[in-house]
């Protein structure tokens, strides 16, 4: 894969981002909690067949508005031209506290405890790990494009070819295979309406996010009104099909029960499939997989910091860049935060957190194209580049029809994460308010 010229980042770095934003500690640590509640190959399957597609349905979505509103920043970008303002402070707001900083947090916990469980007899600091591993990525992004974009691009291939890997040596040496059924069973249809597949998608959903990540270096992409929108649908084309692989074969490898409540699921089924050396193996290959994960998460997140400094005088000093326009304060920023999160958050309690809050924001941005299109009928200035949706209506109600569907059985089930959620959407219009004063 090839650097970038210096000064911006190309397609290829941009679809990189969004594949390793996407594939982190979701894919190889929800399926254990799925399967507590379902015990159907093909249910569980097409619990990552329709995360898949709700995350395809909002990247269409999202290339539209990524096309007619190019500018670096994503949710925050979209929302502030979109409804208000304010609004998009919010979404900054949120990526400020929890949307980037509590994710990347979780991929470092877990590279720690992946890599801790590989060096076996040597006994390693995982908080420490995880730390050096964000200070490192941090630095190197705050250096310069092609640093940033180098790093970002070999770790994501060496990613999807562990994957690929992973899949193929374990579909063809496992001894006691197990029946995956692609086509539906007895009871299966009353399973796909159920409650725990809703919840179970909580989970889905959570491995998918990131697919939007492209549209937070919007203007950091050669070409982005033309290659945001492939950016998009390729990187989320590629994980759909990766997930489906991935969740074939750890079904196919090891019986369910093995499975039901177990966080470290890669492990598991590397270690009934070569024994334990292959598990220490496993263990180092998916700390690999995470630092690819983390450097995404480090690359996109600043960004949002960055344009809510050119707005807002007050963090004037997030929108400095150095180094042919990376904006290093914003990225030391957002590691000190992440860092923050390691030292003080737990796994589960960030995951369906930060979920729930993510889902928030994403549904308020998908249902602005519908806003952007009445608009376009009184206002032909809008933005009017070439790019619409595909197959318009049906993604953004798609999407929006899953993520409603989502948060209602979150705030039902998970009521405390809900109401913390909302705490924070609060104090973020409390601190617009206060932003506009000191600036005026």
């Amino acid at each position: 894969m090839t650097h970038t010229s210096q000064g911006s980042y190309k397609a290829s770095t941009a679809i990189a981002v969004v594949i390793a934003n996407m594939i982190g500690t979701g894919v190889f640590t929800s399926l254990g909690y799925q399967i507590i509640d379902i015990k159907s190959t093909f249910v569980l399957l097409m619990l990552w067949l329709v995360g898949g597609i709700a995350a395809l349905c909002g990247a269409l979505t999202y290339a539209e508005l990524a096309a007619r509103l190019p500018r670096s920043g994503g949710e925050y970008n979209f929302l502030s031209r979109i409804y208000h303002p304010s609004i998009g402070f919010v979404s900054g707001w949120v990526s400020l506290t929890v949307g980037f900083a509590a994710p990347t947090a979780l991929a470092a916990m877990t590279f720690a405890a992946y890599l801790d469980s590989a060096l076996t007899g040597v006994e390693l600091n995982r908080m420490a790990l995880a730390l050096a591993l964000v200070l490192v990525v941090a630095y190197t992004h705050g250096r310069n494009h092609k640093a940033s974009g180098g790093l970002q691009n070999w770790f994501t291939l060496i990613k999807i070819i562990l994957i690929i890997g992973f899949v193929l040596i374990v579909s063809a040496t496992v001894s006691e295979p197990q029946a995956v059924h692609f086509l539906p069973d007895a009871g299966d249809g009353a399973l796909l309406t159920s409650g725990a597949f809703a919840v179970a998608l909580i989970y889905v959903n959570y491995a998918y996010t990131g697919w939007n990540a492209a549209t937070y270096i919007t203007g950091e992409v050669d070409n982005p009104g033309r290659s945001v929108p492939l950016v998009l649908i390729a990187g989320t084309s590629v994980v759909i099909v990766l997930y489906l692989a991935l969740n074939a074969t750890f079904l196919y490898a090891v019986p369910m029960e093995m499975l039901e409540g177990r966080i470290e699921v890669g492990v598991i089924v590397a270690q009934q499939t070569f024994g334990q050396t292959g598990a220490l193996v496993m263990g180092g290959v998916l700390s690999l997989l995470l630092i690819s994960t983390v450097s995404a998460m480090l690359m996109a997140g600043p960004r949002v910091l960055q344009v809510m400094g050119e707005d807002f005088r007050l963090f004037h000093r997030l929108s400095i860049r150095h180094a042919d326009g990376v904006p290093r304060i914003a990225i030391y920023t957002q590691a000190a935060l992440t860092v923050l999160f390691i030292i003080t958050s737990t796994f589960e309690s960030i995951l369906v957190f930060s979920g729930f809050i993510l889902g928030l924001s994403s549904l308020a941005t998908v249902l602005g194209v519908f806003v952007l299109r009445f608009r376009q009928g009184k206002d032909q200035q809008e933005g009017d580049s070439g790019y619409r949706t595909w197959l318009y209506p049906m993604p953004p109600l798609i999407y929006s029809t899953i993520v409603i569907w989502t948060l209602t059985f979150i705030t039902l089930n998970r009521p405390q994460e809900a109401a913390i959620a909302l705490a924070v959407i609060v104090l973020g219009f409390i601190s617009y308010w206060l932003t506009e004063r000191v600036s005026r």
